[in-house]
């Protein structure tokens, strides 16, 4: 039977717990997270990585921030490592900062972007972003939306080169803007681009992710459930009797594996506040990817459903 969005799971291996035992990964290889290359350096990096917009905008107290704490402790447990923020959703950037510093995983890779307009704010937003990580080094800066992305992209590069960044790259996260996206991605050498992609807005198969694959780009995958709004869609559906053959017991499931099994997609980063939803999401990344004729079918399955 599938399972509720909606239910809490079980947490996959070991219970969790506080010191260094609860960063163990899984002893059985079926229970670990898949890993891609990174094209540009060909560093590992687990398939599921978290967002956090409007997930991780919470307040200061200890009940505010339950919710997210068992999120990333779930997260880091599993071996995920991968969390995408931005200065644009509101306190997030901070409380990542905050909580990893605080729960200390033995690996984390810090995405976070940069998105106003001009060098001057530019640079003091970046500085910003340092402060609220609280990290000497940010994994990937991103240009968000492609704002200003010219001067950025300078701004990126220098500091690249000075070793306070280790990649950099581009976002989007509409389809109307993949015409804009492709021409950025041919204009200059990004190690990595995000963008917008689901089992029911499909546009970046058809030029962004062979492009990203030509060009060794890593790919990081925003809007895999719409928002949330494609769950609506498949409301009290049943998934199709042969989910159980591509390892899904979930609509979550599901659909990041549909997204995960395109060859050129390094990562997907649903956001969320959920333990159950985050449990749910990370059993998407273990086990065999669905194979072409599957996302075939798949893709009919989810189609006549309405």
């Amino acid at each position: 039977m599938p399972i509720d969005r909606r239910e809490a799971l079980l947490l996959t291996g070991a219970a969790l717990l506080s010191g260094p035992a609860a960063w163990a990964a899984p002893a059985d290889a079926k229970q670990r997270l898949l890993t891609r290359k990174i094209p540009s350096s060909g560093e590992s990096l687990p398939v599921i990585g978290l967002g956090t917009s409007g997930a991780f905008d919470v307040g200061e107290t200890a009940s505010e921030r339950a919710g997210v704490v068992e999120v990333l402790k779930r997260f880091f447990t599993a071996g995920a490592t991968l969390i995408d923020t931005a200065p644009s959703y509101g306190r997030a950037e901070g409380v990542v900062g905050d909580l990893v510093a605080k729960l200390k995983p033995p690996k984390r890779f810090l995405a976070t972007k940069v998105s106003v307009s001009g060098k001057k704010a530019g640079l003091e937003q970046i500085e910003n972003s340092f402060k609220a990580l609280r990290a000497p080094v940010i994994d990937l800066m991103q240009i968000h939306s492609l704002k200003d992305w010219k001067t950025h992209s300078a701004t990126l590069r220098d500091m690249k080169g000075q070793k306070k960044f280790r990649y950099i790259g581009i976002t989007h996260s509409r389809a109307g803007a993949h015409k804009e996206l492709e021409a950025v991605m041919q204009q200059e050498k990004w190690d990595w681009v995000q963008l917008n992609y689901s089992i029911q807005t499909r546009d970046a198969e058809v030029r962004l992710l062979p492009l990203a694959q030509e060009l060794g780009m890593a790919v990081m995958v925003n809007r895999a459930f719409e928002d949330g709004a494609i769950f609506h869609r498949v409301a009290n559906k049943p998934l199709p009797a042969w989910a159980e053959d591509i390892g899904c017991s979930s609509w979550a499931q599901f659909f990041l594996k549909y997204v995960l099994s395109h060859p050129a997609v390094t990562c997907v980063i649903p956001a969320t506040a959920n333990p159950a939803h985050i449990t749910d999401n990370l059993q998407a990344g273990r086990g065999a990817m669905p194979e072409q004729n599957w996302r075939s079918e798949m893709v009919r399955y989810f189609e006549s459903l309405g």
